[in-house]
């Protein structure tokens, strides 16, 4: 069975987390990624090591099913080696610092001379406009595309969250302008620029953040945000806690253990359709027919003292109980999982989502795996690649015999 981007060559410039979480997406679908790398190798290969003088998890989790070659692209036989890869591959993906592609002599018209069919995709921190020369990390695109000032609590300060979605958030915007542009070509013949820019990626995932900037404009409040009714509303949209902020009142409620376990808690969400089986559960039956809480509109009001009963309950119950129980009433609920519990599902590596990786000089590892599942194009991870692990196999696909290989690496260039 062939795998979806089975043909297509991916020429990697990136590094740490953006850049690679793109071309590892597309390396799952089958892709063959040649990771570019300097003599001294990615940066990320030796950040946050737990095994001295082995690659990071970080680098290991970050580039699975790729090829690395080692490469002095600032000397003369090392940017003719770029040439004649540039000639070999469908797509270069870089997330270097504006202008660091015309420096090295290999400008978007330099590339288009090389090869029509190139594809070149960027990440950059930011798209055109005043800051496009800034330098832009995870928590600096949270924070400039509108997810920190709406995450936390009304009387905290803006948060930061776990999910990393300005740089991996990013690398999944990039794949899919990539795959588009691929299509494109189908019909053009011609390759083109694409452009994913962390602000941009995070501004498109707090999407309903802006939809609710425009409701507050035009409305003063925002009923459905833990301030309502009691608490005031400024011009921006506000922190809303755990609420969703959404048209399913929703929130964390404490567990069966919470005193201990910092993770035993439920996130519910108290859905207009099933009103009634949630009161049958709680023992809140008065409250099917009472017109202080049997419509949405008049609970929205009194959340705190709905999600208040919800919580005397759920504390009776562990979390996991809690959900079946749920469950059973198709009442809307998720526990919140740590880290240890999700790497120890059995369902998730069940089905590919976490998966245990063998390397040579790690031993075995777990990691993500890839979250789209194709019927036809079953993903297998690999291992990452050791530095510089496959240069001359890709030296040798390129035309270069074993002497002319030996002469690179005589001079260092590889």
């Amino acid at each position: 069975m062939g795998r979806a981007l089975d043909g297509v060559r991916i020429l990697d410039f990136t590094h740490v987390q953006s850049g690679p979480t793109c071309t590892q997406l597309l390396a799952w679908l089958g892709a063959d990624v040649i990771k570019v790398e300097k003599p001294g190798g990615d940066i990320t290969r030796q950040q946050l090591r737990d095994i001295p003088g082995v690659d990071s998890l970080y680098f290991t989790m970050l580039n699975h099913n790729k090829r690395s070659i080692t490469l002095d692209t600032k000397s003369v036989d090392g940017k003719q080696v770029l040439e004649r890869l540039v000639q070999y591959c469908d797509v270069l993906v870089e997330n270097f610092a504006p202008g660091a592609l015309d420096r090295m002599g290999f400008s978007w018209n330099r590339i288009q001379a090389l090869n029509p069919r190139m594809i070149v995709a960027s990440v950059k921190g930011f798209g055109p406009g005043p800051y496009e020369e800034c330098k832009a990390y995870e928590n600096i695109a949270q924070c400039a595309g509108g997810a920190a000032s709406t995450t936390g609590f009304d009387d905290g300060p803006p948060l930061v969250t776990g999910a990393q979605i300005g740089d991996s958030g990013t690398g999944l915007h990039l794949a899919l302008g990539i795959v588009a542009a691929l299509y494109q070509r189908t019909a053009t013949g011609h390759g083109q620029r694409v452009l994913a820019a962390m602000q941009d990626s995070v501004l498109n995932l707090c999407r309903v953040k802006l939809r609710d900037q425009q409701r507050l404009g035009h409305q003063g409040v925002l009923r459905e945000y833990p301030q309502y009714p009691h608490g005031r509303f400024g011009s921006a949209v506000p922190r809303s806690a755990n609420a969703s902020g959404g048209g399913q009142p929703g929130t964390i409620v404490k567990c069966k253990g919470w005193e201990t376990d910092p993770n035993a808690y439920l996130y519910f969400i108290a859905q207009a359709p099933v009103w009634q089986q949630i009161c049958q559960v709680i023992g809140r039956e008065a409250w099917i027919s009472d017109p202080a809480f049997c419509t949405p509109e008049a609970r929205l009001a009194r959340l705190d003292e709905v999600f208040a009963a919800v919580e005397a309950w759920t504390i009776t119950q562990t979390k996991y109980e809690a959900m079946a129980i749920l469950n059973e009433h198709d009442i809307p609920c998720g526990p919140i999982l740590s880290m240890q519990e999700l790497a120890n599902d059995a369902a998730l590596r069940a089905n590919g989502t976490i998966v245990e990786v063998e390397h040579p000089q790690r031993g075995t590892y777990l990691s993500v795996g890839n979250p789209i599942k194709l019927s036809a194009s079953v993903t297998q991870v690999r291992r990452s690649p050791l530095l510089g692990e496959h240069t001359e196999e890709i030296l040798t696909e390129i035309g270069y015999t074993s002497a002319a290989i030996g002469a690179l690496r005589s001079t260092k260039v590889i």
